[in-house]
């Protein structure tokens, strides 16, 4: 018997949790609502989940402080579900380690869609823990970071060592959007945190070797205010 993933809801709103967790035992999740954050807090030390949907609007606790909580006891998937719409918001959740982030009103087939991305990350995670070699594969792009080779549809592209190292990045979190900061933090160091500049012009110069058309890129995506994110196909 397969085991069903499992999905803790961290939302205050009953109609809406209700909704959701309705919506997600139709697919076969299992769900478990909390209506605070500290009783969301709990059940994820207590049930070890695979995905944390969280609201960031609590009774108890702003959401944003919850995803620093959490972060701190667990790696858990977790996307924000949050009608707060604002570029600041979205950016602060995902430097603090949020996954991804939907906003509300949202579609069921978009949140199902941001669910199954997490799982797919964690078995990607899973999988690649104990591997010296890794090769990342999206559509007619293939990324092989021992050998440090990049291709299209099996033609090998020329990569500058920053360029292979911030596709090399995007490919591990495929599906996730990182932030700037993530991106230069782990690419250049702390003390390159103004390189924002830079970034921009080392994206320009992927996608001009990377996409067919870089004005309507089929990789490498824009979350514009927010970061970059490689397509997870």
């Amino acid at each position: 018997m397969d085991i069903k993933p499992l999905i803790i809801i961290i939302e205050d709103d009953a109609t809406i949790s209700r909704f959701i967790k309705l919506s997600l035992d139709s697919q076969n999740y299992d769900c478990i609502e909390a209506k605070t954050g500290q009783e969301g807090l709990s059940l994820v030390m207590s049930h070890n989940p695979d995905v944390v949907l969280l609201d960031l609007g609590l009774p108890d606790v702003d959401g944003i402080d919850l995803i620093s909580r959490i972060r701190a006891l667990s790696q858990v998937k977790i996307i924000i579900v949050s009608a707060r719409g604002f570029e600041r918001d979205k950016v602060k959740a995902l430097d603090l380690g949020a996954d991804d982030y939907l906003t509300k009103p949202f579609s069921v087939a978009e949140l199902l869609a941001r669910i199954r991305v997490s799982l797919r990350n964690i078995s990607k995670n899973e999988g690649s823990a104990s591997q010296t070699e890794q090769v990342f594969t999206v559509r007619d792009l293939t990324i092989d970071v021992s050998k440090r080779i990049v291709t299209i549809n099996g033609e090998s592209i020329h990569l500058t060592p920053i360029e292979f190292k911030i596709l090399e990045l995007l490919a591990q979190y495929s599906g996730r959007v990182l932030t700037h900061r993530f991106i230069i933090e782990s690419v250049w160091g702390n003390m390159y945190d103004s390189e924002t500049q830079s970034l921009r012009v080392f994206m320009a110069s992927l996608r001009r070797k990377i996409e067919h058309d870089p004005a309507q890129p089929q990789y490498l995506m824009t979350e514009i205010g927010v970061g970059y994110k490689m397509v997870d196909e």
